[in-house]
């Protein structure tokens, strides 16, 4: 069959890129959509399995670092599009292991704009009809103060600049226009590999496209991330360590908008523009973590509130930002994006998920899926 696009989302196993994949698939079924993913620990193809026989559906098991296997991919593939997903992507490893951090982030993301570059310049047509869309993180651009206004218990609300209501902990937000100020490994990898990409539109004229997103929630995620982590917790009544006081702010936006907003990003947003993708929903990490705690009892049939005693505060790491908040006005603008859901509707189903899906939660935390790769690609 001859698709109308042949696009490749890396990372597509992991937390995110499953729920872009899964969206691209059964939205665009005259797309040919190319699953490329390392299958690290935190890619798992048990997230697709409701797609893995699709006709418009193809895993490719590989490194985003071989550059020779990915050229020759794309030029197997006719590869018009890349949806760049892969990374590593957990502060705390990269703490441990920036190595491994700048390998995948930079490396790896050089390795895909070079294949395209090749690739796209060897075709009559050179960049028409192409893109190479790079998803980042609102880490890159440091932290912001935290501020809470005097005389008012949170959540609290102020107006932001789309007539949209943050959470709000200060005066201040995310813009694109902000200076790159990353703290940790892990944003100082995804700030040099934005770099790159905004460097082969301006050196070559490759049509690239680049978002940075807040904090993600929702099924699928791997559970080292805060909030899957606490839901098995409170279930198994294991105890909850919050960094600090758990005062650090975040903003947190339900997994399935930021693939919506991918979807429209990739097919109507500008060249060379970069789009901020937020929940206007800014939490405390303590706060967060109450509210978690009395979803979870409650869906238990426990008592709401019971597993509070499960907070255990740790020291704190390294260089921990202090607070997060991305400004979405632009993309609001520009394209009409919106996140679709509260976060306690976000919440609730995504307890619920978790709750619902405890044989895959024992999958992963047991690591069995790893073994199970590692035999089936042995060799390849």
């Amino acid at each position: 069959m001859n698709y109308k696009r042949n696009i490749i989302i890396t990372g597509g196993a992991g937390f995110i890129g499953n729920h872009v994949v899964r969206l691209f698939v059964n939205k665009y079924p005259d797309y040919k959509i190319i699953n490329l993913d390392k299958l690290t620990y935190a890619g798992n193809l048990a997230n697709l399995k409701d797609i893995e026989d699709k006709p418009n559906y193809k895993f490719v098991k590989m490194d985003i670092c071989d550059f020779e296997g990915v050229y020759k991919l794309m030029q197997d593939e006719h590869v018009d599009g890349i949806i760049h997903l892969a990374a590593e992507s957990h502060v705390d490893r990269s703490i441990k292991d920036p190595f491994t951090f700048a390998q995948t982030n930079v490396m790896g993301t050089l390795s895909m704009l070079q294949a395209a570059k090749l690739y796209w310049e060897s075709l009559p047509e050179k960049w028409e009809g192409k893109r190479f869309y790079h998803i980042s993180t609102d880490e890159v651009y440091g932290a912001l103060e935290l501020t809470d206004p005097q005389g008012i218990e949170p959540p609290f609300t102020t107006k932001a600049s789309s007539g949209k209501h943050h959470l709000a902990y200060g005066s201040k937000f995310f813009t694109e226009d902000l200076k790159y100020q990353p703290h940790s490994p892990y944003s100082a990898a995804k700030a040099s590999s934005d770099h790159f990409v905004r460097a082969f539109h301006d050196t070559y004229g490759m049509p690239t496209i680049v978002t940075n997103c807040s904090n993600n929630y929702g099924p699928y995620q791997f559970p080292e991330k805060l909030i899957p982590l606490f839901i098995n917790n409170i279930r198994h009544r294991k105890p909850l360590p919050v960094y600090g006081k758990g005062e650090n702010v975040r903003d947190w936006l339900y997994v399935e908008d930021h693939a919506r907003a991918i979807d429209l990003i990739f097919h109507k947003g500008k060249v060379a523009e970069t789009y901020n993708i937020g929940g206007f929903n800014e939490w405390k990490n303590i706060d967060i973590i109450k509210v978690v705690i009395n979803t979870v009892d409650r869906l238990l049939g426990r008592k709401e509130g019971e597993d509070m005693d499960l907070i255990t505060f740790v020291t704190d790491r390294a260089g921990h930002d202090m607070r997060y908040a991305i400004d979405s006005t632009k993309l609001q603008k520009e394209l009409g994006w919106e996140p679709s859901l509260q976060f306690e509707e976000g919440i609730e189903k995504t307890v619920k998920w978790y709750l619902d899906n405890q044989a895959w939660m024992d999958n992963v935390t047991s690591g069995d899926y790893q073994r199970y790769y590692e035999e089936m690609y042995k060799g390849r």
